[in-house]
Parts: structure tokens; sequence; C-alpha cells
């Protein structure tokens, strides 16, 4: 099993994702990242609070867990609405109850309020298997870290720049396409109000909707004309232009950061990663409950 596990995780070469269909007791704060105990009073809670439950008729909810490279993620099986986000990185002990074969658990620090929390599933035979998986998945995922040092985070926070900026630039190709829209229409108002029946409008001089002018082969210079005997000044050169684009953004090039020199947002990420990966996860097989309450009805 260990061995199936590692090679459909790391060999593809896609990421890939494994998936298991457990009941969710729930999750609860924790004070520390490790702990058999600090695990066991978490189980002992949850169960108690799935008995209250069961007792008033309510069941318990089977998640979707996906397991990969990138992190777990827990989702709603029918909807695939992504309830937690669990990086790698950020789990730190993973247990599976050697007494009860469908208990395991993991402890993961929340992204947003840096809290510890415990993660408690019941599983049908699967949560030895469940442990392993994610222990095999965080150990690819450093040797991933490793050997990227670092780029793939470089480059997956690139490719969120560029798709944020051609959804930006999409809504202003829309705007502009509206506003041409709205002039045309104008300009065709203009004309039938200012031209009485019968008569013949003025050709104007040929400019477009934005007022701007034809263009003409001559040299813009040589028809400028000079202002008290001196010249124009000279146009700016184009190679000073071509460093940025309409919108005033300058071209993606995805060899421009060198190897460690990265943004402060980049840099504080790859921080936390290497202080997660180095903290190491802790995988046990141990027994959380053994009060009369464990006890299956």
């Amino acid at each position: 099993m260990k061995l199936l596990l590692t090679g459909i995780l790391s060999l593809n070469p896609h990421p890939i994702t494994i998936s298991f269909v457990p009941p969710f007791l729930g999750s609860t704060e924790v004070e520390q990242p490790k702990g058999t105990e600090i695990v066991r009073d978490a189980v002992r809670k949850l169960k108690f609070a799935r008995h209250i439950k069961k007792s008033e008729g309510q069941k318990i909810p089977k998640v979707e867990l996906q397991i990969s490279i990138y992190g777990v993620k827990i989702l709603d099986p029918k909807t695939k609405e992504v309830q937690h986000n669990c990086q790698l990185h950020r789990i730190s002990f993973c247990a599976d109850d050697k007494t009860d074969k469908r208990i395991f658990t993991f402890i993961c620090k929340d992204s947003e309020s840096n809290k510890h929390l415990c993660y408690v599933f019941d599983s049908e035979k699967c949560a030895e298997e469940i442990t392993l998986t994610i222990g095999q998945a965080f150990d690819l995922a450093y040797r991933k870290f490793l050997e990227s040092g670092g780029k793939d985070v470089e480059t997956r926070k690139q490719i969120a720049g560029l798709q944020k900026r051609i959804q930006e630039l999409e809504t202003e190709n829309i705007e502009l396409k509206n506003k041409v829209q709205d002039l045309e229409n104008q300009l065709r108002i203009t004309e039938v109000h200012t031209s009485p029946a019968g008569s013949v409008t003025p050709k104007s001089p040929s400019t477009d909707i934005f007022d701007m002018v034809p263009f003409s082969p001559i040299s813009p210079q040589s028809s400028t004309p000079t202002r008290n005997g001196t010249q124009p000044p000279p146009v700016p050169s184009r190679s000073a232009e071509i460093k940025r684009d309409l919108f005033g953004a300058e071209p993606f090039d995805p060899f421009s950061c060198g190897a460690g020199d990265f943004p402060p947002d980049i840099q504080s990420k790859l921080d936390e990663m290497q202080e997660g990966f180095k903290m190491g996860l802790t995988l046990e097989g141990t027994v959380f409950c053994l009060d009369p309450l464990d006890s299956r009805c």
C-alpha cells in the first residue's frame, strides 16, 4: 500500500488527488500543534458532541477528503464546495486509533487565525490508509519544494496575476466597446438633427470617432511649423515606450526573477512553507478513548 500510494502521488506527470468519503465528526481548536494527549482530548470532545447529535436524530455528515501534494481539502461530496483547505506544510500531526480502526485525525494551523485546529473523521476501515496517504503526500510535497527552490510558488503567483490581468483587460474591452457604440449612436443622432431636408451636408475632413488625425506618410517633423525660428523638441524614441503596454503594464518575463530573489510577499510565503516543512509531520497510531462513552451504539 505504501509503495502504491507513493507511486500514484509522485510518478504521474499531472497532480494526482486521492479521494476518500468519510463521515466528518468536526474540528476543534487545540493548544499545541502535536501530542497524543492533545488529540485524545479533541477526539473525546467531538465524540461526545456526536452522541448528542445522534440522540437528537441527526446524522453524521459525510465529506469528500481530497489528498494531494498541494494539500488536504474537505469538500461537500455533492456540491464539491470546499469547506476546509489545509496546506500540507501547515499539518503538524496525524494519527489513527489502533483500537478503533475507523477514527483518524490531524492537526493543522489555520491560515487566517493562526490557531491550531484538530480535524476528526470516522472512516470505515480506512483510517490507517488515510493517515499514511497524508504522510506520504507531506514527504513528496517537501521534496518538491526543495527541488523547485521556491520557483513553483513564484510561477503560480505569476499565473494568478496574469489571469487577473486578463480579466481586467476583458472588462476594459467590453467597456470600450460600449463607449464606441454610444459615440456612434450620438454621431448618427447629431447628423440627423443638423442636416436639413434636401440639403447636402458639407463633407468634413476625415476623422474617426476618437478625433484621430488620418495617417499621413509625411514625417511629422517636416510639416510642423517652427516657433520663433527654433525647431520643436525631438520625438522620443520608441525604445523607451516599448517597455510598457497600452495600459502601462510591463511585459511578463518568466526569467526576470532570479533564484532566491523574490518579492516580499513571495519570500514571506516561502519562509512560512520552509518553517512548516522543517517542523515535520508526526504520524502516530494510538488509543484515543478508553471511557464507556466511546462504545458504539
